[in-house]
């Protein structure tokens, strides 16, 4: 049984995210495969989803609905889950198998997206990774037990991972792309051409912004001056994509 995991907090994003991630994963495993919703409210969620309490970490109140909460998933002991486990974000789109992110470089206990906008400096992006539960739990334990010298010299929870652990393997920079980085147009052919999609992609990213509804609609959420550049057109292939079980795919 292959295990996936993601984390679901606060409003950011509905229930329907976890539900459109379910029904991508079962598109795009051939094998036997879990997904495990950690959350503090789990209304909404596909009933075929696992859920459970946020694992435990006590973080300082000015970052306790930041990612940072995805380090409690470094502990000794995480509930409900054991061996390799992949875990996924939300705001990503499936679009390709996600059975050889379990083969690939089988004895790694950490493999990792290469940040995109920082080649060549060590830096993951932990949109998707692979991790070997308990492999690593000074993460954890340093996060723990001294969360403030932490906060202090690394700006975002990546940076510390990346910085911080003692093993790390990158994915085939093919198969985990950025929306904005990687597939967009450059300024100025994204006002006149839509993103395309490649056709060894197994994961679409979406950090910061637009969102995946967003640049399904040809939507960039911006201030009035930085619409001169910041703009998308709409991309058709997110619905097909991107949809529940229950959703019709895009005609």
């Amino acid at each position: 049984m292959q295990t996936i995991v993601c984390m679901k907090w606060g409003t950011r994003y509905p229930a329907t995210y976890v539900n459109r991630l379910w029904s991508a994963i079962r598109r795009n495993t051939a094998r036997p495969t879990r997904l495990l919703c950690y959350t503090d409210d789990p209304a909404g969620i596909d009933s075929q989803v696992e859920t459970l309490p946020m694992p435990p970490l006590e973080l300082p109140a000015r970052v306790a609905n930041f990612p940072w909460r995805k380090v409690a998933l470094w502990a000794k002991e995480v509930p409900g889950i054991t061996g390799d486990v992949l875990f996924l974000d939300l705001d990503i789109i499936i679009t390709g198998s996600l059975d050889e992110l379990f083969d690939y470089a089988p004895g790694s206990t950490f493999c990792v997206i290469e940040n995109w906008t920082q080649r060549g400096m060590g830096i993951g992006n932990t949109s998707c990774y692979r991790f070997r539960v308990g492999a690593h739990a000074y993460l954890y334990d340093k996060m723990r037990d001294d969360p403030e010298s932490v906060l202090a010299a690394f700006r975002i929870e990546q940076q510390y991972v990346s910085r911080t652990i003692t093993e790390q393997t990158f994915w085939p920079r093919p198969w985990c792309v950025s929306f904005k980085h990687t597939l967009m147009p450059r300024w100025p052919l994204n006002f006149i051409k839509a993103a395309s999609l490649p056709a060894d992609a197994k994961v679409v990213c979406f950090p910061g912004k637009p969102d995946p509804d967003e640049a399904r609609d040809g939507c960039w959420p911006a201030p009035w001056y930085k619409k001169v550049y910041k703009h998308v057109r709409p991309t058709p292939w997110i619905a097909e994509h991107w949809r529940a079980a229950a959703d019709r795919p895009a005609e």
